[in-house]
């Protein structure tokens, strides 16, 4: 397995700022937690710190969640949305992460929009 990150290309670097051009647009009139945002080209990850971080996002943007298998007790619980359509008539996938320990209590609302 490759550890070292791989360097992007100059398209790839312009499509990863785009994206996080339109999320940080999308983030001055929405009131989402994101503390940790990492631009890509394929999408925007969020790092947020508690399960209950994903409800706002869901009330805001909806989408499904998704959860990982079990890996040493943490399973990493993924809202799939995106931003609002843009001018162009784009939107930027946004996948809002947190890690949990296995069996961890959540909210019924967060339930709801697990896909497995």
């Amino acid at each position: 397995m490759n550890t070292h990150p791989m360097p992007l290309s100059l398209a790839a670097h312009r499509t990863a700022r785009d994206n996080a051009r339109a999320v940080e647009a999308m983030l001055d009139y929405m009131s989402v937690p994101a503390p940790t945002v990492i631009p890509r080209p394929d999408a925007v990850y969020v790092i947020v710190e508690d399960v209950d971080d994903l409800g706002p996002w869901l009330d805001a943007l909806g989408g499904e969640i998704h959860v990982s298998p079990d890996f040493e007790g943490i399973e990493l619980w993924t809202l799939h949305t995106k931003t609002p359509v843009r001018k162009d008539g784009s939107s930027v996938p946004i996948r809002v992460s947190v890690p949990l320990p296995t069996q961890e209590a959540v909210m019924s609302g967060i339930l709801a929009a697990v896909t497995r």
